[in-house]
């Protein structure tokens, strides 16, 4: 079994040391309970996906809290959101820091209990499954396109001979299966699976709910509010467009991505990288992994995201962009291996038009091949050296809400 240091912990145990409680959001088996018990062993442990201890959170909080005491790892809060009302009680009556750490796999059900609750009293901190430094770290090194398959739920790495495919699709029929099924929003289980295949073979691309609706057989109304429930569960990420006030021909409609590939490729059917090649979905494929990984790099530091896309009504694109310090750094994403010239136009004209706004770092192209820090004015570096582009200078973590 291969233990794999998390680079969020840190951040974690920072925000432990600040506030009363620390509520740790994140995708099913992203690693949440795993990180959190390595934290903090002497910590009491309560896991509300437990029938008998959910019962005694819902019915006597107060034996509850005595089996319990803080300080305590709650797991799962969002299967008893109503106890959210008693940690905020005995986190104004005791008056002491790191004294609970909640995790949750579902923020729509807690999202409007911790804002009303916990508001001032929790730092919210969003954790994504592993990402390539962290599995780089563990020994484990994978070629571009099984690392796209195999995506970074711990488990697939912790130990070697497990199916990636087989994994995802376990995963779609248990944890996506039974949390989705508690929505109200869902009616239909075989649209609402109909509609995240289809949903996978849009990634990378501009939502039209409507469009979408229309092939699955619901409304533009019932897919927003699904996209909105994955989002929240951390099953997609949406990227949404960067624009200027001035910008009017700026199309605004967000781009989707999964927050982990494997189970994007599963629900396309890709099981090997042989095929993954054929598939015209592999450079969106790419573009989700790279999306991911400067995703994580942001997290894992305690930073707001601040990613965005840009597209306009004339063609122009850019995959990337990072807006910090009010300047924007601009990237390209690109699954070859070879230099092109052609790579760096979008950036360049981008650059021209809205020069008031790029920052001093040089433009970067992403891609597969060797990193080189200058070519024709242009950054490229591979995707698996990435992390460090996407931190802030300065080491000290800022929070993220």
């Amino acid at each position: 079994m291969v233990m794999i240091d998390r680079k969020i912990a840190p951040y974690i145990q920072s925000q432990m040391g600040e506030y009363p409680s620390v509520t740790l959001f994140g995708p099913r088996q992203c690693g949440k309970t795993t990180l959190a018990r390595t934290l903090f062993p002497d910590f009491a442990y309560a896991n509300l996906e437990d029938f008998a201890t959910r019962e005694l959170a819902t019915k006597d909080p107060d034996e509850f809290f005595t089996r319990f005491p803080p300080p305590v790892i709650i797991d799962e809060i969002h299967r008893v959101p109503s106890l959210l009302g008693q940690v905020q009680v005995r986190i104004d009556r005791e008056h002491k820091k790191g004294r609970y750490l909640l995790t949750g796999s579902n923020q729509i059900s807690v999202k409007a209990s911790v804002a009303q609750s916990l508001a001032g009293r929790t730092s919210i901190i969003d954790m994504l499954p592993l990402s390539i430094p962290e599995i780089v770290s563990a020994g484990i090194d994978l070629e571009r396109d099984k690392q796209i398959i195999s995506g970074g739920m711990p488990f697939l790495f912790a130990e070697s001979g497990h199916s990636p495919y087989d994994y995802y699709r376990n995963y779609v029929n248990t944890y996506v299966e039974r949390d989705i099924a508690q929505q109200e929003s869902i009616r239909d289980l075989s649209k609402f699976f109909s509609f995240l295949k289809l949903l996978a073979g849009r990634t990378g691309q501009l939502m039209n709910a409507a469009a979408i609706g229309a092939e699955v057989g619901v409304s533009g109304n019932t897919v927003s509010a699904w996209l909105s429930m994955l989002e929240a569960s951390h099953i997609v990420y949406i990227l949404r467009p960067w624009f200027t006030s001035r910008t009017s021909q700026v199309v605004k409609s967000p781009k989707v991505y999964f927050c982990d590939t494997g189970l994007a490729c599963y629900l396309l059917g890709i099981e090997t990288p042989a095929q993954l090649q054929r598939d015209p979905m592999l450079g969106k494929l790419f573009e989700n992994l790279v999306l991911l990984e400067a995703l994580k790099s942001r997290l894992n530091s305690g930073l707001k995201p601040d990613l965005h896309f840009f597209r306009n009504s004339n063609g122009l694109e850019i995959d990337l962009i990072l807006e910090r310090n009010q300047r924007l750094d601009l990237f390209e994403i690109k699954s070859g291996k070879a230099f092109n010239a052609d790579f760096c136009k979008p950036m360049k004209n981008f650059s021209s038009k809205y020069a008031e706004y790029i920052s001093q770092s040089p433009p970067t192209i992403i891609y597969s091949g060797q990193s080189a820090e200058s070519f024709m004015g242009v950054r490229y570096r591979n995707f698996k050296e990435i992390e460090g582009l996407f931190r802030e200078s300065s080491e000290k973590f800022r929070l993220h809400f």
